[in-house]
């Protein structure tokens, strides 16, 4: 698997070139694939630059990082600078390794650090998930189990890959053409009846690019064109944090009303964390329908095809969005068990499959 991962990465994601230099960041759990990724890099010419973390360090970071938790070294600043691209591979061993810090430290570091996170989004990037132990038990699943799945989210399971990711592409090419004179679009669930204005608004092709795996097109909405409630049906584990049975109203744009079955001083932080956390800054809609359930990893979770997610916080420019924030959380709708996307009154999907138009 490692081999083919690693390929698909440098050749697809990355597109490495001879002479460019690769940021490659990751845990010591994903070992096997950064030794193929370092291979694979210096085999197209390029140099890797390995930046590795052992288990706990994140964890070790916030009990004890003083002045650092809100000043962005020098260094990793340097680091970010002198690379033409970088690829970070999440691979925790324990996932719910922060689950101890407290959400407004989480926030403020965040929020300080925000520059380097701009400054990696300035170059070729590129993120991706290790099948750990960690991860597969977050799942529910073995970790060969969860390995299986993995293969089959990055279409590594495909005679060729790369062919694959390019398929699905162009299938949101022709699904953007559907929503790129939208209006309004709207959501209705158990629970959900929200709806969003787009008009102008940019829809983006996530085809695997950035994320991998991926398989979503999204947009940001208009920041006080957001009316309505959602009750989200998938729980979401972020820094550590797991958050379920969100609910969230809109009106204006904000939310004014927020809950939940179990996280809920952890959403209400995240929500004080600045002025933009309460708007959204992304409508997405999932598309990979090689993932078939869902894991609590967001990165999965909200590429499921049949399901959407809202992202509260900072919008991505080339959406055309203008709302700023320290915070970017997607939080997952699963619309398979009765749900409908409708675009400017018309049926989009229904209960997860896409009707032709």
């Amino acid at each position: 698997m490692e081999r083919r991962f690693a390929e698909l990465l440098v050749d697809y994601c990355l597109e490495a070139q001879p002479g460019q230099n690769v940021l490659l960041e990751a845990g010591t759990a994903a070992l096997p694939l950064v030794e193929a990724l370092y291979s694979a890099l210096l085999q197209r010419g390029a140099y890797p630059f390995v930046k590795l973390s052992y288990p706990g360090q994140d964890a070790d970071f916030f009990q004890g990082a003083g002045a650092w938790l809100e000043r962005v070294p020098p260094v990793e600043v340097a680091v970010m600078e002198a690379v033409d691209a970088s690829l970070r591979v999440i691979s925790a061993e324990n996932p719910l390794d922060l689950a101890d810090v407290d959400p407004e430290s989480l926030a403020r570091h965040r929020k300080a650090w925000r520059p380097l996170s701009e400054a990696r989004l300035r170059k070729r990037w590129s993120l991706t998930l290790y099948p750990t132990a960690g991860f597969a038990q977050q799942a529910g699943m073995s970790t060969r189990a969860f390995r299986r799945f993995v293969e089959r989210a990055l279409f590594l399971d495909h005679p060729d890959p790369i062919a694959a990711w390019r398929e699905l592409s162009a299938f949101q090419d022709r699904l953007i053409a559907r929503l790129a004179e939208a209006r309004e679009i709207r959501v209705v669930a158990p629970g959900t009846d929200i709806r969003l204005g787009v008009a102008g608004r940019t829809w983006i092709n996530s085809d695997g690019k950035r994320n991998m795996p991926s398989g979503e097109v999204f947009t940001a909405p208009h920041e006080d064109a957001v009316e309505g409630e959602i009750r989200f049906n998938l729980p979401a584990v972020v820094s550590g944090q797991r958050v379920e049975g969100i609910y969230l109203r809109f009106e204006g744009g904000e939310v004014v009303e927020a809950r939940a079955r179990q996280g809920e001083a952890y959403l209400l932080r995240m929500l004080e964390a600045d002025a933009g956390a309460r708007r959204l800054g992304e409508f997405g809609i999932g598309t990979n329908f090689g993932i078939d359930r869902p894991t609590g990893i967001v990165l999965f979770d909200e590429k499921i095809g049949g399901t959407v997610h809202f992202a509260l916080g900072n919008a991505y420019p080339e959406s055309g969005g203008r709302n700023a924030s320290a915070v970017h959380w997607d939080i997952v709708l699963d619309l398979r068990s009765g749900g409908k996307i409708l675009v400017d009154g018309a049926v989009l999907q229904e209960d997860g499959r896409f009707v032709e138009g």
